[in-house]
């Protein structure tokens, strides 16, 4: 059975050819766990769980990851407020989370990764993207620098000229340009953070 679907880079609906045929690969953006979650966040769940079942009919391998987000300014400003570490916060919400989708009937991912057990990845990465010129550090931060890519918002096709400037994110004084947006971020002493080549922070 061929299964189609609709390409956001070239506009057209497609015919879908994995490039393993033994082994399919489907990731979803999970939920930042610093409160309930809200009908926008179960939503992707259903319908990831409906590609995730199809595929598991077509192909011997499906790996389907979701991730969580458990650190993040808010997850920062929550944990502070209650006076609790942000782990147990987020344990807290990571598994309510899980008992809102299982109420929806959809199946668990393949892998649930975090972000904080992932920080030495993380930081490989940001270092790749400096590397290459795609970042830059900048009073502490390290951040995507957008127009270094041309091919940025294509998947959506969005052009640099399109994308309102400040629109998702803050114009900070420090951005080379408005479309920048953090990779990594300093943290306080008050705040969780991490060793790296940028000093002690936290992922953006």
């Amino acid at each position: 059975m061929d299964v189609y679907f609709h390409n956001t880079m070239s506009g057209r609906k497609e015919r879908f050819v994995p490039l393993d045929p033994q082994r399919i690969t489907i990731y979803a953006c999970g939920p930042t766990v610093y409160n309930y979650v809200h009908i926008g966040n179960g939503r992707p769940a259903v319908v990831f769980d409906v590609l995730f079942r199809l595929m598991s009919t077509l192909y011997p391998r499906v790996d389907y990851v979701r991730n969580f987000t458990d650190i993040d300014d808010k997850i920062n400003q929550a944990a502070a407020e209650l006076g609790e570490p942000i782990a147990e916060l987020a344990d807290r919400y990571c598994e309510a989370y899980h008992q809102d989708v299982e109420a929806l009937g959809v199946l668990p991912p393949t892998e649930e990764p975090r972000a904080t057990h992932h920080i030495p990845e993380i930081i490989a990465m940001i270092e790749q993207l400096v590397a290459k010129g795609h970042a830059y550090e900048a009073d502490g931060h390290v951040l995507f620098n957008v127009p270094s890519d041309p091919e940025y918002g294509s998947l959506s096709r969005r052009t640099l000229e399109d994308m309102l400037e400040g629109a998702r994110v803050d114009v900070a004084p420090y951005k080379k340009d408005a479309k920048d947006f953090v990779l990594w971020k300093p943290s306080s002493s008050e705040q969780p953070g991490w060793d790296s080549p940028w000093g002690r922070g936290r992922p953006g």
